[in-house]
């Protein structure tokens, strides 16, 4: 702890014990918040009209929209003018955006800019806004009390728009699916100065809490020169049970009802010391995405406002969610499908899709803070490959720096940084270090930053100084455009950059949300000024993202030349979107077997939102673990997508060697299980980077018609693998339930990637309990599915790029399976041009299988025919087998099979993995005819 300023010694304090929840504020500490529950609640005692409706005469119906004007009524007859569109958008989605004219609003409130934020959309989507409206050429019905029109595929999709009082109702197939403003919550405060708040004010329904002055203790310094902003709306999903979404929190999956606690559920970025567990309290990242589940249909609303927010979760016959934010627009899009994961296609429309990883960046890092040394970093890397544990990246956190200022080593401790690269090159190893981006003052990188304007500022337009790991630091305004030019320098492909040439160096943005020490809520003010002098308030949930995506694109530019071009960068901050240029982790856990469990539906959560590249420190961030607990950690570790080790700096060592028999075989045995499978892992990768399907695939998902699957988040299935995973997080557990479908499927059982020697089925439905031992990872896979493997141990996997292949075969009830495999050179952005294969298997009537290759450019197959299957495990065959016949190439033979009871054995097929081929299992003396 060398160095750290008194603000870094009082975290780690703090960090010892809990969280604190006296530095964080609730819903009654916050104006905005208090305020709106205040409003809902006089809405809904008065039962009297809201004061907003739409003005019949201001409607046009436009080829880019509706248009149209929303009058808000004050009590002494006047009148607020809002503007609003309803945009029809890609994917059948449809955007509802209000805005406030503020271009007479009068000066004297510093440099802030005083219109309403209206970034957020283009942070947010993957393109300009614009790309993604489509032109509304439908047959729009007007009336005197609204307007009405059908779209999406066959017109299913209904959509009313209420004027007075203003609702906007979405039905599906006939059936009512949302009312938005149902209850009539509806509010925006409108700007007013002080002098002049009691004028615009309802006092029957509203409360001045707040409104021109913050009482939190350590936000009174807050200046709020615009006053009162606040938007609030809500939504009921019409006899939906369940809602999912708007991570990130430690929570069930399905969300709880809040009304009638002191806790809605907060989304704003925070550095949230030792977080608890069934929690609503803000953590490092939000998507403010919200989705209904039942049979036949499910809607989501996509929130689009990057301040501060809380919603309110009421959950009776229907769901209804009441939305706050602080300031910015009222916009939101609705989102309509049959399935949960037609939702994640339609949401991926706007605002992208995971990207494609490097196939390194699946398999194990290994991480704490910190390695202190490079003799120390290399004597892990050694360690790792005396115990045969596969690992791809090792990671520094900020000790290897001098005095924690980034782009800079510490050359005591890391005197040959770039050999040591180097070492870790030649085992196909990679190495991750911090940046942050906060800087220290007075080093030449802060120096540049404060002297060309790219710093964050304070509320006097000058450069904000907090405090930090450094100590004194400025804060880089990653939403200035012109901050990429500088930040790309830093990292330039020379030897004179802080990485040199070496192209096996990644990143990992941490303190992004951005964490502040002496800051309100240990943040940033809220009337910091960012580029073009927006206030922070407006801007906070997005700057993370922002600093992210920083980095991505300084990388994508650092590695053009190489074939190792796809950068890896881990944020904790992230916002929707998010998705497009990192992976995440559920921050600072703690080492205790509750963070184990909620990590599940933590990472559910995620996938359920389009952020699929997730996972959880291994063995907890605080304290330490007891080996039992590490080791199942370790077992549940290996499915998450990001998996990862990592502990303080005060928890002792404990990397997967340090331990005795049995644990030490029993992680090592888990970790190779997960590279066994890097090929699925990848192939769901390639599938979620096209549709945004989740590489966690929660049950509701899978059966969104079973009401018994709804609630289920102590399990799921990887992606559409087939593969069914049931961790163990409970301590001393001899047994686990488990829960199977009522989908009519046969379930195998896989412990431990493995069918048992008669390939035990599980034919009935339910909950069973199954016995397990500490060695135990129970996973099952459903009938109908097939995966691929590669089981060769190698230290990276790197070294497995020319291993291999094992195909897995579970045949349905009928004797039918399908599944695939996606193969391209796992680094390169290659496969954007084509160069990549996608391979297809399909098995029949219990005895044939056929693999169809599907290349981009057709060349892969030719290129890769060396790379062999060298088994076909096939679990259901139930008919006695005499012979397996191949045909490949316009060639057929036979070959070696082994057969034990349903369990069924190729080996050596002598097939190539990219290549077209087809495989008969004969009964019958005569060999069946292809």
């Amino acid at each position: 702890m060398k160095g750290l300023s008194i603000f870094a010694l009082s975290y780690l304090v703090v960090s010892a014990t809990a969280v604190k929840h006296e530095l964080y504020k609730e819903c009654k500490d916050s104006g905005f918040c208090l305020r709106n529950r205040y409003y809902a609640g006089k809405i809904s005692e008065l039962n009297t009209d809201a004061p907003y409706n739409i003005d019949p005469q201001s409607v046009a119906v436009l080829d880019r929209g509706i248009e149209g004007v929303i009058l808000k009524d004050l009590p002494q007859g006047r009148q607020i003018p809002f503007q609003f569109e309803l945009l029809l958008l890609k994917g059948d989605s449809i955007r509802f955006r209000v805005d406030e004219d503020r271009k007479n609003v009068k000066a004297g409130h510093g440099k802030v800019n005083v219109n309403r934020f209206d970034g957020t959309a283009n942070a947010v989507f993957d393109d300009d806004p614009e790309s993604k409206r489509l032109t509304l050429d439908l047959k729009v019905s007007k009336t005197k009390s609204g307007l009405l029109f059908n779209y999406g595929e066959k017109n299913s999709i209904r959509l009313e728009l209420n004027y007075s009082p203003l609702k906007l109702t979405v039905s599906k197939d006939g059936e009512q699916v949302l009312v938005v403003n149902d209850k009539q919550f509806m509010n925006i405060e409108h700007y007013r100065a002080k002098e002049e708040n009691a004028d615009n004010i309802n006092a029957e329904l509203e409360s001045d809490f707040d409104m021109f002055k913050d009482s939190f203790k350590d936000s009174k310094d807050d200046s709020l020169p615009l006053g009162p902003e606040a938007v609030a709306l809500d939504a009921t999903f019409v006899d939906f049970q369940h809602v999912y979404g708007i991570p990130e929190h430690a929570d069930s999956f399905s969300l709880k009802s809040t009304v009638n606690t002191d806790a809605p559920y907060r989304l704003y970025n925070l550095d949230i010391f030792e977080y608890e567990t069934d929690s609503r309290m803000a953590m490092y990242g939000q998507i403010p995405l919200l989705m209904g589940i039942k049979k036949d249909v499910s809607v989501a609303i996509f929130w689009m406002n990057s301040a501060d927010t809380f919603v309110d979760i009421d959950k009776q016959a229907s769901v209804n969610a009441h939305w706050m934010s602080e300031n910015g627009l009222l916009d939101f899009i609705i989102l309509t499908g049959d399935t949960p994961t037609e939702i994640n296609t339609k949401f991926g429309l706007l605002t992208g899709n995971v990207q494609l990883p490097q196939k390194f960046a699946l398999g194990y890092h290994q991480c704490r803070w910190n390695y202190l040394t490079e003799e120390d970093l290399l004597d892990v890397h050694s360690k790792m490959d005396e115990n045969r544990i596969p690992y791809d990246t090792i990671w520094l956190d900020v000790e290897y720096t001098d005095k924690k200022k980034y782009f800079t080593w510490d050359e005591s401790l890391f005197p040959h940084h770039i050999k040591m690269m180097e070492k870790l090159d030649e085992t196909g190893r990679n190495l991750v270090v911090i940046v942050d981006p906060h800087l220290k003052t007075e080093y030449d990188v802060s120096d540049y930053v404060s002297k060309h304007n790219l710093a964050v500022n304070n509320v006097d337009a000058e450069p904000y100084k907090g405090h930090c790991w450094p100590g004194e630091s400025i804060w880089i305004d990653s939403l200035n455009s012109k901050a990429q030019e500088y930040w790309t320098s830093l990292f330039q492909n020379s030897t004179k950059a802080f990485i040199g040439k070496q192209n096996n160096v990644y990143l990992w943005n941490d303190m992004n949300e951005p964490a502040i020490f002496n800051g309100p809520e240990t943040s940033a003010p809220r009337d910091n000024l960012h580029y073009d002098n927006w206030e922070h308030r407006s801007v906070h949930n997005i700057y993370g993202k922002s600093f992210h995506e920083l980095t991505y694109n300084a990388l994508v530019e650092r590695l053009r030349e190489s074939t190792r071009q796809r950068p890896f960068v881990l944020t904790r901050a992230f916002f929707a979107g998010s998705q497009r240029t990192a992976a995440m982790w559920t921050g600072d856990n703690m080492a205790k077997w509750e963070y184990l469990k909620i990590s599940i539906p933590m990472v559910l959560s995620l996938n359920a939102v389009n952020m699929p590249f997730s996972g959880a420190d291994v063995g907890g961030f605080f304290g330490d673990p007891t080996t039992e607990l590490l080791t199942r950690w370790y077992q549940t570790g290996i499915w998450y997508p990001f998996f990862r080790a990592h502990a303080h700096i005060d928890s002792r060592r404990r990397e997967p060697y340090l331990f005795d028999e049995p644990y030490l075989s029993v992680m090592r045995d888990a970790i190779r299980l997960r590279y066994a499978l890097l090929p699925t892992f990848y192939t769901l990768f390639r599938k979620s980077s096209l549709t945004g399907a989740p590489i966690w695939k929660p049950m509701a998902f899978e059966y969104p018609g079973d009401e018994k699957c709804l609630e289920v988040d102590d399990q799921f299935y990887l992606g559409d693998s087939g593969l069914l995973v049931k961790p163990v997080t409970e301590q001393g557990a001899s047994s686990v339930d488990v829960f199977i479908p009522n989908d009519g499927q046969v379930y195998y059982d896989y412990t431990n990637g493995r069918f048992n020697e008669k390939a035990l089925k599980v034919k009935s439905s339910g909950t069973f309990t199954k016995s397990v031992e500490l060695k135990d990872i129970p996973v099952f896979v459903k009938g109908g599915s097939i995966f691929a493997r590669q089981d060769r141990y190698r230290r990276s996997s790197k070294l497995m790029e020319n291993d291999p292949y094992t195909i897995v075969v579970a045949l349905d009830k009928n004797g039918a399976a399908e599944g695939s495999l996606y193969l391209d050179d796992g680094e390169s952005f290659g496969y954007t041009e084509g160069e990549y294969a996608d391979i297809s298997f399909k098995a029949t009537g219990g005895n044939r299988l056929v693999s169809t290759i599907k290349s981009g450019n057709g060349n892969y197959g030719k290129d890769h025919g060396d790379i062999l299957i060298e088994r076909i495990i096939i679990a259901g065959v139930e008919n006695k087998v005499n012979s397996v016949i191949i045909l490949a190439d316009g060639k057929k033979w036979e070959t070696q099979f082994v057969q034990n009871g349903s369990l069924f054995e190729i080996k050596l097929p002598n097939v190539d993995v990219a290549s077209d081929w087809s495989i008969q299992l004969s009964s019958s003396v005569e060999h069946d005819e292809f």
